[in-house]
């Protein structure tokens, strides 16, 4: 059975980090796209950035464009967002995703497993 387990969310003051981690079991991602998406209290699910399996190629919600850095590490079976210069709009439970192809999509619907979320709160 294929589990995402996400951790590190937090509360933080506005400016500052976090490094979210994405860990699979029961699976091995390293053939995997993973996609980073959050939402908001009353929002949709949204896309964040993404990596493809290798993690020589990502992409960025404009959002976040410059200050989150979507990485992994495949020995770890692990991949991690870290994100910078946070801001109270950042505030949202965050979830990863996996879909068993080595390229990285942009839409919740090409995601085959999901975590459970992970809260990250961002004070002003």
């Amino acid at each position: 059975q294929v589990q995402l387990v996400e951790s590190g969310g937090g509360l933080v003051q506005a400016g500052g980090s976090l490094r979210l981690s994405c860990a699979a079991s029961g699976h091995t991602f390293r053939n995997d796209g993973v996609g980073w998406f959050r939402q908001a209290p009353g929002q949709e699910r949204v896309f964040v950035a993404a990596i493809n399996w290798s993690g020589d190629d990502t992409g960025y919600s404009d959002h976040v464009k410059g200050r989150f850095t979507i990485s992994r590490d495949n020995a770890k079976n692990t991949v991690y967002l870290q994100m910078s210069r946070l801001k109270p709009e950042d505030t949202a439970v965050y979830y990863c995703a996996a879909r068993q192809s080595r390229s990285y999509y942009l839409t919740r619907v090409e995601y085959d497993y999901w975590g459970q979320g992970t809260q990250v709160t961002v004070s002003s």
